[in-house]
């Protein structure tokens, strides 16, 4: 059981299962909170407990249904500020609306920085954020933003496969860095995809860079959305003569005919963490790993004002 300064752990309905395993975890009582509709769709939310002089932490992810997820969570932080919390620290174990972080043609918006200053508005005086598509995001806001990396989790994982003869693949140029990353705690080689997108959601493989025949092969990426790349990706590699192919990601938004690819697909193991909440079930070759230690040790972390990156040491 917690014991310090007062802290309060609350959930919107993205992702319960997830609150309260982090609230278990940090050894706290789950907020009460009641999310309500109106007969013509208005969120009705009530905070059925007192946070005065609390610092509130509210877990959220921005997920299917986005909008839906960001105006319960705007209307909740609302109501911790008229409620007198101490401080409001949105936590979203997964952000919505990251990939459209810049402009790429004329009049395109830049949602991702609209959302920063939503929240912000909304009340929140930080966000705690888990594997940011683009790690520039941070600086959409004026607050502190703690950015938690799920690298740790994926690379005990498959530490302890003790793959023999392993190289990590990313399956884009932009996701090099989190690719090596992943190697250097798995002392192994990395390869790259190298690959051309026509439009959204639809990726062609172009070549492979690096080293991979014979070889067992980890492919990372934050997200697996329609699950196009990370297929097309596989087989790519298969025919390039790898021994096997895994993937892991740590955001499974799975939309579309994401299962389905995947069920198809030349891949042993999926290995996903649980920043968004899915029935998988239906899929016997994915394997869920749990955030909610991660981010139960940041909160306690925050709300005793440690450091956060020694998490990451």
């Amino acid at each position: 059981m917690y014991r310090g300064r007062k802290l309060q752990i609350f959930s919107g309905t993205a992702n319960l299962q997830l609150t309260e395993e982090i609230a278990q975890h940090i050894g706290v009582a789950l907020g009460q909170a009641e999310v309500k509709r109106f007969s013509d769709g208005e969120l009705s939310i009530y905070i059925g407990e007192s946070v005065r002089g609390s610092d509130v932490f509210i877990v959220q992810p921005i997920s299917c249904p986005a909008n839906e997820s960001l105006m319960e969570l705007l209307i909740m932080m609302d109501a911790m500020k008229r409620a007198s919390a101490k401080s409001i620290n949105a936590v979203l174990p997964y952000y919505g609306y990251a990939r459209q972080d810049r402009k790429t043609r004329a009049r395109d918006p830049i949602t991702a920085k609209l959302v920063a200053d939503l929240l912000t508005t909304a009340g929140a005086n930080r966000v705690i954020a888990m594997d940011l598509h683009a790690g520039q995001i941070q600086g959409f806001f004026n607050i502190p933003v703690d950015h938690l990396k799920s690298l740790p989790i994926l690379a005990n994982y498959f530490h302890q496969k003790q793959f023999e003869d392993a190289v990590v693949v990313s399956p884009d140029v932009g996701g090099v860095t989190r690719a090596r990353e992943l190697a250097e705690r798995l002392q192994l080689p990395i390869a790259i995809i190298d690959k051309r997108r026509p439009e959204p959601n639809v990726a062609e493989i172009m070549n492979i860079i690096g080293r991979v025949k014979g070889k067992t092969v980890i492919m990372i990426d934050d997200i697996i959305d329609t699950a196009g790349t990370i297929t097309l990706g596989a087989q790519a590699l298969i025919e390039h003569g790898v021994k096997e192919v895994y993937a892991c990601c740590t955001h499974p938004v799975l939309s579309g005919p994401a299962l389905q690819r995947l069920a198809d697909a030349p891949i042993k193991e999926i290995v996903v963490t649980n920043t968004i909440l899915h029935e998988t079930k239906e899929l016997d070759k994915i394997k869920v790993l749990s955030v909610s230690p991660l981010i139960g040790d940041a909160i306690i972390r925050i709300h005793e004002e440690l450091s956060v990156s020694k998490l990451f040491d």
